[in-house]
């Protein structure tokens, strides 16, 4: 799961925390969590196309088999600190699953709608079910903790469900029949 967004007083943190509680009640699933404020990537000068140096994620990313982004939408769009993370890692998406979790003002649909197109390139199978979430601090409870409706737990639920299918079914697709490159 990775935590996008890099800003002060941000939301992301608290939305992936109630993911990984809701991941956390699925059996077999183990959750690494990755926060993009806390990741130094190298300077983008010594990027390459298909990815870049090894990163200090890499080997975190390529052991997962599937993902969830959960990230704002910024400027009708997804944060750049995730587009930098997704150009400096390649072979560690190809061919597994994705989810995305969105918020913003209006839901943050625009940052999946665009985030979806960039994964497809990078080989990742995104879930037809994706959730988004308009203005979550409007959930936070007197304490400032996220306190979503049942509703949007379901809805989470879901996804993530669909997500855990996808990761089974693609993981088992890597190993018994690889792709051809």
């Amino acid at each position: 799961m990775l935590s996008c967004s890099v800003r002060d007083e941000r939301m992301s943190p608290a939305l992936a925390e109630w993911v990984r509680f809701v991941l956390s009640a699925q059996p077999g699933i183990e959750i690494d969590a990755l926060d993009l404020a806390e990741i130094s990537l190298p300077d983008d000068a010594l990027l390459t196309p298909g990815g870049g140096l090894t990163t200090e994620v890499s080997e975190r990313l390529g052991a997962a088999e599937g993902f969830v982004f959960v990230t704002p939408e910024y400027n009708h769009s997804y944060p750049a600190a995730l587009k930098r993370v997704l150009d400096w890692h390649y072979a560690q998406w190809h061919l597994k699953a994705a989810s995305i979790v969105a918020y913003g003002v209006n839901g943050g649909f625009a940052a999946i709608e665009h985030l979806r197109g960039v994964l497809a390139e990078l080989g990742l199978v995104t879930t037809r079910r994706c959730l988004g979430y308009p203005a979550p601090w409007a959930a936070l409870d007197e304490n400032e903790r996220f306190a979503p409706s049942p509703g949007k737990t379901r809805a989470l639920e879901r996804t993530l469900a669909e997500l855990s299918w996808w990761a089974t079914l693609l993981s088992d697709a890597r190993a018994n029949r690889p792709f051809p490159r």
